[in-house]
């Protein structure tokens, strides 16, 4: 962003408590992180449950923050820092709202395209091949690592230039109307909604519902010049274009699909809509090497301009694990060739894209075995596609899974951790590590499904865990570590390579 601190206090109905000696300064900048203040950022100040962003003004000022944003009087110190060091203090009744006002008036200079991303899994890894895929051609900002809520989002959108020209923005949700209340300010272009599934399912009650608050996003597109990058294999696709009402308002739909069923889905839509000029994005022959690296056709029709029937197909290979990413893969490929982007470049930017830390990370433990770090969050989609990742690795010697408690799954919980153990069982995991008390119903779906109870372990904490396994594994095993982040079991992965 490059804003100066007059626009900032206009645009966020600003009290000035220290005025700027330079009103028309510009900031380059916004944190509430006090160590990473840097020359011409605004610090907005934050209250906590832990601390409270208020206490490290000073710090903030001193490491050369422009101005302060403030929602409670600072003691006389700091102010006679402020004035001392000619940076702003600006009072604002709601400091997290005045980052969304902030980005709100930003975003009225951004001159590219504003793509948004949701979806119940994968989003993170999908905004990251989106992203790989556009900077092939493009200058881009994308969001950083799962910063996709209602501070993250804005964050975003300020981090753009006003000429860059692919702005990716992940959006998260855990209830109906925050998507509406991102894209207020973030006004998407074009919109992808990776899948729908259970998570957050405990605030929204059925699949239904969560289809619904996805759905959302398409609502926000701009009618006539909109883009909804719909998942064709989901079952709640048609309802959502339905309630967005895209086809009313010419959003154009745009189809990815990475089932293994998408050649069937295609060409049943060709006969059904012959004159229909669709764009689509699928693959076929998918399969997976020793490392669970999926390799496909991918194949793209209706983007060549002129001639909307001609198919194009190039072989794509991803450095990502497990068979789901070739969903995910399309849906960038999708947006690439949306953009203009040749096939073969979308193909070389997807096979560079390398995973987040946490996210089935694999790891050389200190003993000659391997971890799978997939600890970073986990519901039951992500749970089911870590581990049939994992199944397809090829292993020496046995495979071990410590799966925690997901969260957020309100009265469902109980039947969505049993149904885990049951497809934990189907899995050829060679010993279950359960850890929580959710997990108690994955320890037992597993047994129920006939997994042998000898070679299940219930743990209470980290350090059960890294007590159980450091005797037990040998130089050929392997461990899948997965749960919510809430459980803090990349600590165990930490623990086993360190």
């Amino acid at each position: 962003m490059r804003m100066n601190l007059k626009q900032i206090a206009q645009c966020t109905g600003a009290q000035a408590v220290v005025e700027p000696i330079d009103p028309r300064a510009i900031a380059c900048g916004v944190t509430w992180d006090s160590r990473d203040v840097a020359a011409g950022d605004v610090y907005v100040a934050l209250p906590g449950e832990r601390a409270d962003g208020h206490d490290f003004v000073a710090s903030a000022l001193r490491q050369g923050a422009l101005g302060a944003l403030v929602m409670q009087p600072l003691d006389d110190g700091v102010l006679s820092l402020a004035r001392e060091l000619g940076a702003a203090v600006l009072e604002v009744p709601d400091t997290a709202h005045a980052v969304e006002d902030m980005a709100a008036q930003w975003r009225q200079h951004l001159t590219g395209k504003v793509v948004a991303i949701t979806g119940s899994t994968g989003k993170t890894t999908t905004k990251n091949l989106v992203r790989d895929v556009a900077a092939s051609c493009f200058t881009v900002c994308a969001t950083q690592g799962n910063q996709n809520n209602e501070l993250g989002v804005p964050k975003t959108v300020l981090r753009a230039e006003a000429d860059t020209q692919v702005v990716v923005v992940e959006m998260g949700m855990r209830g109906a109307g925050q998507i509406t209340a991102l894209c207020d300010y973030v006004r998407p272009d074009w919109g992808v909604v990776v899948n729908v599934g259970e998570a957050h399912i405990e605030l929204l009650g059925s699949r239904e519902n969560i289809a619904r608050a996805k759905a959302e996003l398409l609502c926000a597109l701009p009618e006539g010049s909109g883009k909804a990058f719909v998942n064709a294999d989901d079952d709640f696709a048609d309802l959502m274009a339905t309630v967005s009402n895209l086809h009313a308002r010419s959003v154009e739909e745009v189809f990815f699909d990475g089932s293994p069923s998408a050649t069937e889905r295609h060409l049943t839509c060709l006969d059904a809509h012959p004159a229909d000029r669709d764009h689509r994005v699928w693959a076929t022959d998918a399969t997976l090497d020793d490392q669970g690296r999926p390799s496909f056709l991918l194949h793209c029709r209706g983007f060549l301009e002129g001639e909307p029937w001609v198919e194009e197909t190039c072989p794509c290979a991803l450095a990502l694990r497990g068979a789901h990413n070739v969903s995910n893969a399309c849906a960038a490929a999708a947006v690439g060739r949306a953009l203009g982007i040749p096939l073969e470049v979308c193909v070389e930017a997807l096979s560079r894209s390398l995973p987040e830390a946490g996210r089935q990370e694999v790891l050389e433990g200190r003993g000659g075995f391997t971890v799978v770090n997939d600890a970073y969050n986990a519901n039951p989609e992500s749970m089911r596609a870590s581990l049939s990742t994992f199944a397809s690795m090829d292993v020496a010697g046995r495979r071990m899974a410590v799966l925690g408690d997901m969260g957020e799954l309100g009265d469902f919980a109980e039947a969505c951790h049993r149904g885990v153990g049951r497809f934990a069982a189907s899995q050829g995991i060679d010993c279950l590590v359960c850890v929580g008390p959710l997990s108690a119903f994955i320890a037992e779906g597993a047994l129920a499904a006939g997994f042998p109870e000898q070679n299940l372990v219930r743990c209470d904490t980290v350090a059960d865990v890294l007590a159980y396994l450091e005797p037990l594994l040998e130089p050929g095993d392997a461990v899948l570590v997965k749960a919510s982040h809430s459980m803090g079991l990349n600590r165990v992965a930490e623990g086993l390579v360190a």
